[in-house]
């Protein structure tokens, strides 16, 4: 009874601590950039137009990724009528989701504590909790394909498993309708069929059974919820709007955004750099695991070498593409913390482990602790960003600074009340961290960092009466709009939506355009046009009615500065 007891009680430990850190803060901000004002605008269309199958971002066709995140983020608003709970809580499910898959697998493949420390290293691991926090595609396509590693695992080491078979090739699919990469969980059947060939133990395929051709049954009945009705409907009403949404985001997005990479280049060794820096705590202990592993393999252990072959396949398939974002190999941690787990319990109780865990809690401790005392000091460069570049006032500043000398007190008072206990010292102090910034960090960023602040303080300004258009917009500007906005394009030239934005407004009275400055050309009269405030480190003005003076044609300097801010090469 006293093991069953403790057993318990560790589980519900993490389970609790897991919805504090992952959960805090729900409810308590707007989306904020880059991406989750764009994945909350299309969710909003969805749920204000009814076409959930085409999805909108402003008057265009959004085909960027596909719709499975804004779905979701739609479904959930249809039940809880609250935006700042529903574009949060796929990110938050599947989070959790994945701490469970990682948690089960250890359980199963080793024992019970190996799975606490699995889900207990990716809980804490710095990206993993920075986007579970975030509503993002890359937490939910991480669930998918590690729920896809999940149920393949289950066939290959414990097997054979026809039903999570089936499961894990249906999640894969599912992954891949959120986002193209998806797909790269069934790549795990690679080392285990060469494992199997080997005569490695414990590990088969199981190919020659019939019910093998169940998994890839599932995948296409996963990516047909999707791709089915949507092609049959573009097909049907025959629109070449239609017909350039396929082609952009089955063939542009997928294949050619990997091939020709258009953005984000970054040299062949990036995810590793991401890896050794975002992955902390849990990869400090990679110089004395990738022994210990090798040591595995040569004894023919199957369950280190599926995932560390995985691992070892993604960084080389994310690796090969000139365009890299940190967030693409964020899949792979989970199944590092799968194979570093049973590792853990030996490499904690040595010394140098201890000391260097240590280090790095007092480390956070004094950064904190220096970090609030600049900010309540109230000058100096940090300050001054907060409120250019964020549009904070001094008591916004001041809120922060005491929650960074608070996260640094409770860092100091972990060291003291785990003393002996360091992995549980540093755990508690991120906790800390991140239950702060949740609770004090929303609410005193959220108004600059999600615009809410401009468009609620441009709304009071213009009236209740009148109409506002948007040039050179974001997506949280439209969001957060207090009334419909018109709007004229999001990826046409800002000179031309300049020049749309002029002609709409001279043909009614009470009409008043939003620009970013960047945007801003000589025909509108410097005099009349007011400041509207700063949010995302941009600077937004309003024009009133006759504040236009002539033709508004943009000069080669005004062209130069705008296609510099837009990220477009000038036409």
């Amino acid at each position: 009874m006293p093991n069953f007891d403790a057993r318990t009680r560790d589980t519900w430990l993490f389970w609790i601590t897991a919805l504090l850190v992952l959960g805090a803060g729900l409810g308590l901000r707007d989306p904020w950039p880059a991406d989750e004002p764009r994945f909350a605008l299309v969710a909003k269309q969805m749920v204000e137009s009814g076409n959930w199958l085409f999805p909108h971002r402003g008057i265009d066709l959004y085909s960027d990724k596909p719709p499975m995140l804004m779905w979701l983020q739609a479904a959930f608003y249809t039940v809880s009528g609250n935006w700042r709970v529903a574009f949060l809580l796929p990110s938050l499910l599947a989070a959790l989701g994945t701490l469970w898959c990682v948690q089960d697998l250890g359980r199963r493949l080793w024992t019970r504590k190996v799975g606490l420390y699995a889900a207990w290293a990716l809980l804490f691991a710095f990206q993993f909790t920075w986007q579970a926090k975030k509503a993002q595609i890359d937490p939910l396509v991480t669930f998918f394909i590690t729920l896809a590693n999940y149920g393949l695992l289950r066939h290959l080491l414990a097997g054979p498993d026809w039903r999570w078979w089936t499961l894990g090739w249906f999640a894969a699919g599912l992954g891949t309708i959120t986002k193209g990469v998806g797909a790269i969980a069934l790549l795990m059947i690679l080392p285990a069929a060469i494992a199997s060939w080997r005569g490695w133990p414990r590990v088969r395929v199981h190919a020659r059974n019939p019910r093998f051709w169940l998994g890839p049954l599932g995948f296409l009945v996963a990516v047909s919820l999707w791709l089915a009705p949507v092609v049959s409907v573009a097909l049907a009403k025959n629109l070449p709007e239609y017909r350039a949404y396929l082609d952009d985001i089955l063939f542009r997005q997928t294949a050619k955004r990997y091939s020709q990479s258009w953005d984000h280049h970054q040299p062949a060794w990036y995810h590793l750099g991401v890896m050794l820096t975002m992955w902390i705590p849990p990869v400090l202990a990679l110089p004395w695991a990738v022994p210990a592993w090798w040591r595995r393999l040569k004894r023919r252990d199957a369950r280190y070498l599926l995932p560390l072959a995985w691992w070892a396949m993604v960084l080389v398939f994310f690796s090969i593409p000139d365009g890299k974002r940190d967030v693409y190999i964020m899949p792979a941690l989970p199944m590092m913390c799968l194979a570093l787990a049973p590792l853990l319990p030996g490499l904690l109780r040595r010394g140098w482990a201890k000391a260097l865990l240590l280090a790095l809690t007092a480390l956070l401790a004094l950064l904190f602790l220096a970090g609030g005392g600049v900010l309540l000091h109230g000058s100096g460069s940090l300050v001054d960003r907060m409120h250019d570049q964020r549009g904070l006032d001094p008591d916004g500043v001041r809120a922060l600074g005491w929650m960074l000398l608070a996260v640094g007190a409770w860092a100091l008072g972990c060291m003291l009340a785990f003393r002996r206990r360091v992995a549980a010292a540093l755990f508690a102090s991120l906790a800390g961290l991140w239950v702060a910034f949740s609770l004090v960090g929303y609410p005193v960023l959220n108004d600059a960092s999600s615009a809410r602040g401009v468009m609620a303080d441009a709304g009071r300004r213009i009236g209740p009466d009148a109409e506002l258009g948007l040039v050179a917009w974001k997506e949280q500007n439209l969001l957060m709009a207090d009334r419909e906005a018109a709007n004229f394009g999001f990826n046409v030239p800002w000179e031309q939506q300049l020049q749309r934005g002029v002609a709409w407004q001279a043909r009614a009275p009470g009409r008043w355009l939003l620009v970013q400055e960047a945007a801003l050309e000589a025909c509108l009269d410097r005099d009349k046009i007011e400041l509207a405030g700063i949010s995302n480190r941009r600077r937004w003005w309003l024009v009133p009615p006759g504040a236009v003076n002539g033709e508004c044609v943009a000069t080669e300097e005004e062209r130069a500065r705008a296609a510099a801010e837009q990220g477009r090469g000038i036409d």
